[in-house]
């Protein structure tokens, strides 16, 4: 039986629009500093270590729906962020961009999309 190699998870890769602006809005909601800045790619990265997450270009780029109905482009994943106060969390990520959609599937943890549509959740 072989073994099974190593792998490590380094990032997670979301494509925009805009690389540029997208890793913006995450760089002022998240405070990560940026490892790579280029045109159509950068790479944000924690401060304590962990995975990244990063974003490219994308001009093919449709923008899911959610939560998507027949026809409609799906989410492909989503991010789940912790916070300490979801109230505030989710005040400052809507003052950077995000908005919340009506329809919330639960009541502690707090649905929003990022400028280019990808959903994110705030939780406690």
């Amino acid at each position: 039986m072989e073994q099974r190699p190593r792998f490590s998870l380094t990032t997670t890769v979301l494509d925009a629009p805009s690389a540029q602006d997208l890793a913006a809005f995450y760089e002022r909601l998240l405070g990560w500093p940026r490892r790579e800045d280029e045109p159509e790619w950068v790479v944000l990265v924690p401060p304590g270590g962990g995975a990244g997450l990063a974003f490219q270009d994308e001009p093919a780029y449709v923008r899911p729906v959610w939560p998507a109905g027949p026809g409609d482009p799906p989410m492909m994943l989503h991010l789940d962020i912790k916070v300490d106060d979801l109230d505030a969390a989710s005040a400052y990520a809507v003052s950077l961009g995000a908005t919340v959609p009506d329809f919330q599937p639960q009541d502690d943890v707090r649905v929003h999309l990022d400028p280019a549509g990808h959903p994110f959740c705030l939780y406690l």
